[in-house]
């Protein structure tokens, strides 16, 4: 007796054995699929793609950000779909940005961030896209709360990604990195009074005494929090690290400390700020603490972030659907791009420039604050849950986003650092 295999045109003979095995065949299925949605296997391909990211990279020779996010489109919806935006994915990605600031704080000192020229800079680079964006939403015909939206999510800055790259390339430490990172931080409460104004005015609810009071408790925190950690925190650890009890278990200031970093991004967004800006806060407060017996705080951090940060960075390319680009928004999609590179550049290059830097750091500044990456990503969800943006405007806010991350690291290893820039890196 012979049958037919379902999916081709080839015959085997019948057997007992045979029948047995497709019938289990859904079961062994059902154990792959499983297998496919553990947790273990999700981290497991992540990492694998961020490897392929690196790989990429250097064939390329382009920042290992580059990589990392190509291999995350390739893995993701875009692609093969082998990983979706899932809860787990997006909490290993929160993770990672949170864990990626925390290191980069251990590089600053809270005066580094609290100059009058930062925040020129980062009002000027968002009172200019802001409107860029509007301008832009309007000439496509949209109404006005979803224009005004539009140019709220331009506001944005990931400081996430520029720092990374300035790290990577041991340029955290010049002029222009300082400006970039202590604007950005600026920059994020500014979109957050931003966010607040675009939904009191759609509602028809302005109130100057909303933005009076974002204002005010986010100085505070910054002051606050970074001052608590400076005088009393780091000042505890190091009486800590004296004691026999640390000498024992020579782990547990590493553990204090880590708990501390996600204890100040826990307090940010209940202000209503980034958890980033919380975890770098929490990192400056760690700047320049020598410890004798216990483990290195700031390395032990940096291993953290090798896992987390390129499970952060694979999350961007997985995040963004390129299947659902159309012709009908292309043209949007693309003219939206440029725009958000074009006025977050000159915006925050402009004001650089009347500080005192040269041209080439002012244009570093900019493209450093070029990025949107996952605020301009979550902005544009708040917008689609609120109803001021349809689903067709989300994804190519979400588009936008890759897209204006992938610039800056790109401009960086082929203009700005290719060779020598110049001399002197002046600060402002």
């Amino acid at each position: 007796m012979c049958r037919k295999l379902p999916s081709a045109g080839l015959r085997y003979r019948y057997t007992p054995f045979t029948e047995f095995f497709f019938d289990r065949n859904s079961i062994v299925y059902t154990i792959m699929e499983g297998i496919f949605a553990s947790p273990e296997f999700q981290v497991s391909l992540l990492l694998f793609a961020a490897l392929g990211g690196y790989l990429i990279a250097s064939r390329i020779n382009q920042s290992a950000v580059v990589g990392i996010i190509l291999v995350g489109v390739i893995i993701g919806p875009s692609v093969l779909g082998l990983v979706s935006y899932n809860e787990f994915v997006r909490g290993l990605a929160h993770l990672g940005a949170v864990i990626l600031l925390f290191v980069i704080g251990f590089e600053f000192k809270l005066k580094d961030i609290l100059k009058p020229s930062y925040a020129l800079i980062a009002l000027a680079g968002v009172i200019v896209p802001w409107i860029g964006g509007y301008a832009v939403a309007v000439w496509a015909g949209m109404d006005f709360s979803s224009a005004l939206f539009i140019g709220t999510a331009l506001t944005a800055t990931s400081i996430a990604i520029t720092a990374n790259i300035l790290q990577e390339m041991d340029k955290l430490q010049t002029g222009p990195a300082r400006a970039i990172i202590g604007a950005a931080v600026i920059d994020d409460v500014l979109s957050l009074i931003a966010l607040a104004i675009t939904g009191d005015v759609v509602a028809g609810a302005f109130s100057p005494e909303v933005i009076l009071f974002i204002l005010l408790k986010t100085v505070l925190f910054l002051v606050l929090a970074g001052a608590f950690g400076i005088l009393v925190v780091t000042r505890f650890l190091v009486k800590l690290d004296h004691t026999t009890f640390v000498s024992r278990y020579p782990e547990f200031i590493f553990i204090f400390a880590m708990m501390f970093a996600f204890l100040y991004a826990m307090i940010a967004e209940i202000m209503g700020l980034s958890a980033i800006v919380g975890a770098f806060i929490a990192g400056i407060s760690f700047e320049g603490l020598s410890l004798k017996r216990s483990v290195d705080i700031k390395e032990g951090a940096e291993f953290l972030k090798i896992i987390f940060a390129a499970i952060f960075f694979v999350s961007l390319g997985v995040v963004a659907d390129f299947k659902m680009i159309t012709l009908a928004i292309l043209p949007f999609l693309v003219v939206l791009t440029v725009v958000a590179i074009i006025t977050k550049v000159a915006g925050c290059a402009i004001p650089a420039r009347a500080a005192g830097m040269c041209t080439k750091d002012a244009l570093i500044i900019g493209f450093g604050m070029a990025p949107r990456g996952e605020v301009a990503m979550i902005v544009a969800l708040i917008g689609l849950e609120q109803g001021y943006i349809g689903q067709e405007v989300f994804v190519i806010i979400i588009l936008m986003s890759l897209l204006t991350t992938l610039i800056t690291p790109i401009v960086y290893r082929n203009w700005f650092y290719k060779g020598e820039y110049c001399e002197p890196a002046a600060e402002i």
